[in-house]
């Protein structure tokens, strides 16, 4: 599958879906989405409740699926939109995975690898991102946010192959995420 930029005059797509308790997740699905806007693409975010269908998952060129840890595992409502969405196209898409923890932070790898290896999407290089609830809020957290989010616009922006991804494929996953801010 080859991937090629919108053209100079279109501006892309990015779906930012996440499921929050506390909020937290929900600010960091907002600080990406700003992130992804600074890039020039346009970041449409939405709840896991929001999406009825795997048509609506229809249309975008990035995918960022955002869930909290609880008990060192994904939210519920993250799991059952993941069987939805495991029935759009997506594959070749790229990916990216964020949440918010308190100890553990395993959520945002298990989407992470769902996307990548369940629904074959192309890998985001800077893998998931983590972020310890304490610092959602903060100047930091908001940076870090924004961060993950251009530079997943940057990447959408270049052309890509499955062919590209071939290196990535034989490396074993990085544990923990280098985008771990704790």
């Amino acid at each position: 599958m080859l991937h090629t930029p919108p053209k100079e005059n279109e501006m892309g797509k990015v779906l930012v879906v996440y499921y929050s308790l506390t909020g937290r997740t929900q600010l960091m699905a907002e600080y990406i989405a700003e992130g992804v806007r600074f890039s020039e693409y346009e970041a449409t975010v939405k709840r896991t409740n929001e999406i009825a269908t795997a048509e609506e998952l229809n249309g975008y060129d990035g995918y960022l699926f955002g869930s909290p840890t609880y008990h060192q595992d994904m939210a519920g409502p993250i799991k059952n939109f993941l069987f939805l969405a495991h029935h759009a196209d997506l594959r070749g898409r790229l990916a990216g995975a964020f949440g918010s923890y308190t100890h553990s932070g395993d959520a945002p790898a298990m989407v992470f690898d769902t996307m990548r290896y369940v629904f074959k999407m192309r890998p985001f290089h800077l893998g998931a991102f983590n972020l310890l609830e304490a610092k959602v809020g903060t100047q930091e957290g908001r940076r870090a946010g924004h961060d993950y989010g251009r530079t997943f616009g940057e990447e959408l922006a270049q052309p890509w192959t499955e062919a590209d991804d071939e290196d990535r494929e034989s490396e074993p996953p990085e544990s923990p995420s280098p985008w771990a801010l704790t």
